[in-house]
């Protein structure tokens, strides 16, 4: 078994996944080459001007694109938004409100309404247990 030490690499699509960007938008330097813990934690840390760029403007991968509309990445399936979006692209959709959207999101909320209801509900049940 590997050791976990500092000089630990990852592929490029890892990295890309931690630092929540599209991976065939990054650089061809940085697609073709391993990325150490240290250097990743270099870009996230002092972030160069395409990794800014990408981050402000995209395109962006599903899940950043499900998390900057509030739905889910099936939701996004749902809707047929299947390729990443632009900033731009995804400003539009928000003013558009297309019927999918809003609809995914009135489902995402739920979830967080049901997710949080059921976390207090465990939170009292170990409450109780302990005075009992």
């Amino acid at each position: 078994m590997k050791s976990q030490q500092s000089t630990q690499t990852m592929k490029p699509a890892t990295a890309a996944k931690k630092l929540g960007v599209y991976l065939p938008a990054t650089p061809a330097s940085f697609q073709e080459g391993e990325v150490s813990r240290a250097e990743l934690n270099e870009l996230q840390a002092d972030p160069p001007e395409w990794l800014r760029e990408l981050r402000r403007n995209g395109p962006h991968p599903r899940p950043v694109v499900a998390a900057k509309l509030g739905v889910s990445i099936a939701g996004l399936a749902r809707g047929g938004v299947t390729e990443p979006l632009t900033t731009e692209q995804i400003e539009a959709l928000k003013q558009e409100q297309p019927d999918w959207l809003v609809k995914e999101r009135a489902t995402q909320a739920e979830v967080r309404k049901e997710a949080e209801r059921i976390r207090k509900l465990k939170k009292e049940k170990e409450s109780g247990a302990e005075r009992g």
